[in-house]
C-alpha cells in the first residue's frame, strides 16, 4: 500500500464513538492507523527479481532465491515436465549429470549485484544441454524480467513474467 493510499481509508470511517467534539484522538488514530514509515519504505523499495518468473517464449517455470550473496534459479514446472514429470538431464555435456532430475534442477547460478541489473552468473538450458558463463538478469519493471545468457560474441535474451 502506498502513502497516498491512506487517506481514503480515513474517509470510511464515521464519528461514532470519538471523543468530545467528535475527533480521533491521537491514541485512537495511531491504533487504527499502520505505521507510516512502512508505507514510505514500500513506495521506494525498489522490485526484487526473487520470487516466480514464467518464460513467455517456452512457458516454464523458474524460482528466483538467494543462495548465500548471490541470486539462483531452479526449475518448477514447464511443459516437458508436466508430459514427463520423472524428466533427467538427459543432454548434458556432462555424462556423470546426465541422471540427474530437471525439476528443481538450477540453472540460473551466481549473479549478483541489484536492484534491477544483475551479471556475473551462469545459465544453463536442459533441453539443449547449453550453458553460458555469461549471464546478465534485467528488471525491465516489476513484473518483466530479461534474461540474457553469452557465449563468446552471441547473445540470446529470454523474457519473464513475474507470477508472483
Amino acid at each position: 500500500m502506498r502513502i497516498a493510499e491512506v487517506n481514503p481509508l480515513l474517509s470510511g470511517f464515521r464519528r461514532v464513538g470519538c471523543g468530545a467534539g467528535g475527533r480521533l484522538s491521537a491514541a485512537a488514530l495511531l491504533a487504527i492507523l499502520p505505521p507510516v514509515g512502512v508505507h514510505a519504505a514500500e513506495a521506494t523499495a525498489p522490485a526484487s527479481v526473487l520470487g516466480l518468473w514464467r518464460s513467455q517464449d517456452r512457458g516454464g517455470t523458474i524460482e528466483l532465491y538467494n543462495c548465500g550473496p548471490a541470486v539462483c534459479g531452479r526449475i518448477l514446472d514447464g511443459p516437458t515436465l508436466r508430459a514427463n514429470p520423472d524428466l533427467r538431464d538427459v543432454k548434458n555435456g556432462d555424462k556423470a549429470l546426465r541422471t540427474r532430475p530437471v525439476k528443481g534442477l538450477r540453472v540460473f547460478d551466481g549473479f549478483t549485484g541489484g536492484p534491477t541489473q544483475y551479471k556475473g552468473g551462469s545459465l544453463y538450458d536442459p533441453e539443449s544441454g547449453w550453458g553460458t558463463k555469461t549471464g546478465y538478469l534485467t528488471l525491465k519493471d516489476p513484473n518483466t524480467l530479461e534474461v540474457k545468457g553469452c557465449v563468446a560474441f552471441f547473445c540470446q535474451s529470454e523474457i519473464m513474467l513475474r507470477i508472483r
